[in-house]
């Protein structure tokens, strides 16, 4: 129960593995899987952990094992996210960036194709921000998954300047 498999290092090793390839997955996917689930991600998810459980913690079913691999899932989330605090070139590549989905009321919809958003979530996040499309200056699909909405001012709609 308590006494492990295999060498003890192996299990860090393995989580290391799986947490990089993982996180490289969910980066190459697109920012509207970090932020807007639904039921077929969310299943998608459950699938992954299912699928990547052996080869986190191979043939060790003791309990030091499990925690230790825990452990170390752990303390890779809190390095990820310590050197992300620290340099911005590493949290643009594990958070990615905003990205400009549509100006001056115009909906760019090969690049809402591209990161497999549907046009009816950038219409509801227009409805959301009370903005009708001619009002709106930029739309933004942010790195979470969140779509925010730019109105032009009062004052531009009026002759005024932006």
């Amino acid at each position: 129960m308590f006494a492990l498999e295999g060498p003890w290092w192996e299990l860090p090793v393995r989580a290391t593995v799986v947490y990089l390839v993982l996180l490289l997955l969910m980066r190459v996917s697109g920012h509207r899987t970090v932020g807007q689930f639904t039921p077929f991600d969310l299943l998608v998810v459950m699938l992954l952990s299912e699928a990547v459980s052996g080869g986190l913690a191979g043939e060790e079913t003791s309990v030091f094992g499990g925690l230790l691999s825990a452990a170390t899932l752990i303390g890779l989330n809190v390095l990820v996210a310590y050197v992300t605090s620290r340099s911005q070139r590493a949290q643009r590549w594990v958070e990615g960036r905003p990205v400009l989905i549509g100006r001056d009321g115009e909906i760019f919809a090969d690049v809402i194709k591209r990161h497999h958003m549907p046009l009816c979530d950038v219409e509801r996040a227009l409805r959301e921000a009370d903005c009708d499309r001619k009002d709106m200056k930029y739309a933004f699909l942010e790195a979470d998954g969140r779509i925010s909405i730019l109105q032009h001012s009062e004052g531009a709609s009026q002759g005024g300047h932006d």
